[in-house]
């Protein structure tokens, strides 16, 4: 159980970074049973391995010049992916793992225990997660998550003040007569109060003629200031400098970002919009966070794939997880509102409730097409069984990396 976590943790990065690790996406089922599978390594188990090592390669780091160093050929294949693994074990690795170097190069990879293929994993992945192409793609996912966010803080204002506008405005209709009315009775004091302004002071006009042309000087010498202040920076906007055209600043890309999002989504209603905005916001993925914490400080994980709730003990060394609507209900229900941490749990759990059940009943509808599935093989004659390969339990030996280099 305590290796629980390096299994999702491997899985949701290869599923998060699919495109740029050209791995198409595949089910955590799927990968488990692979890592479990022992009588060959299968194309699943093969093509992520591949795909994290092409990465590694290309980032010219240590792993990449040992490469250059072996004389390996450039192009990691089916046939060629375990020279490079054992290569990463020898170069990266400490003794714990290099030591299953000589069972990976006889073709026996199956044979290892779960735990050591995870562990290796974890080394990959961590590697990856340190090279420049991975941190350049979390630099761009900010910018334009942040961009995204921007634009839907902009709709809720615009929202905001619509709804504003248009309770003003029936307010204003309901007080419509009352309003004129009042506006009567003060135009006509202002008549009156104007025409005692304009009266002349005779005995103090000296003072008041010396004042206003103290106030006229002023009021020159001012804009004279500031005239020349909006000359120089009009100077400096028209003539920008060549590195600021060839490298705008980061608040620039952010408006240019914004605008272009604003444009994409002008045609949408409201509703429509405000879902676009969540749905590419989700996309650009950061990383996994835990929902919260219990009294007991066992974390709650929600990974968008896979739609269970799953549950960490405090030490880590336990796993379990919530698979229904119905248990997800009972959770929430038994979540003490008045302790800090469920209280901030629930929250968040109310807050994904709608997409977890969707995913919830997504999941379900895929298991029991499965099991139905499993039940009428079952049903067949021994005569006429279908081959391994069409079982349904073993699925996973049919994945196909879709989004592969060529």
């Amino acid at each position: 159980m305590d290796c629980v976590g390096d299994a999702l943790m491997v899985w949701d990065f290869c599923t998060s970074f699919g495109r740029l690790l050209n791995l198409s996406p595949f089910s955590l089922e799927d990968f488990e049973n692979s890592l479990c599978y022992k009588d060959a390594t299968p194309l699943l188990i093969v093509e992520s391995y591949s795909a994290l090592l092409r990465l590694l390669v290309k980032d010219n780091g240590k792993f990449a010049m040992t490469i250059e160093k072996k004389k390996r050929k450039p192009k990691i294949t089916q046939v060629t992916w375990s020279e490079y693994l054992c290569d990463f074990l020898e170069t990266t690795c400490g003794d714990e793992l290099s030591m299953h170097i000589s069972t990976i190069k006889r073709g026996h990879y199956g044979l290892l225990e779960i735990r050591v293929k995870l562990a290796i994993f974890h080394e990959l992945v961590a590697q990856a997660l340190d090279t420049d192409t991975i941190k350049d793609k979390l630099d761009e996912y900010i910018e334009e998550r942040q961009a995204l966010a921007a634009t839907r803080r902009d709709e809720a204002l615009d929202e905001g003040r619509k709804r504003r506008e248009e309770k003003e405005r029936r307010k204003s209709e309901a007080t419509g007569k009352e309003g004129k009315e009042e506006r009567r009775v003060q135009s006509g004091e202002g008549y009156h109060s104007i025409a005692n302004e304009v009266t002349p002071d005779k005995s103090n006009g000296k003072v008041l003629s010396q004042q206003n042309h103290s106030s006229r000087n002023s009021e020159n010498e001012g804009g004279d200031g500031t005239s020349k202040k909006n000359a120089k920076k009009q100077k400096v906007e028209r003539n920008p400098s060549p590195e600021d055209v060839n490298h705008p600043s980061k608040r620039e890309i952010h408006k240019l970002m914004k605008n272009e999002i604003k444009e994409s989504i002008e045609m949408k209603s409201a509703e429509e919009r405000k879902e676009f905005l969540e749905r590419e916001i989700e996309k650009r993925f950061i990383r996994t966070s835990p929902l919260g914490k219990d009294k007991n400080y066992c974390r709650y994980w929600f990974f968008r794939r896979d739609g269970r709730i799953f549950v960490e003990s405090s030490d880590s060394t336990q796993w379990g997880y919530y698979q229904t609507k119905e248990e997800v209900d009972a959770l929430i229900g038994s979540l003490n509102a008045k302790g800090e941490r469920e209280r901030a749990l629930k929250k968040q759990m109310q807050k994904f409730y709608s997409k977890i059940c969707s995913e919830l009943q997504k999941r379900s509808k895929e298991e029991t097409q499965q099991i139905e599935m499993e039940e009428a093989l079952v049903r067949r004659s021994t005569r006429v069984r279908a081959p391994p390969r069409e079982n349904p339990a073993l699925a996973f030996l049919k994945y196909v990396n879709k989004w592969k280099e060529l």
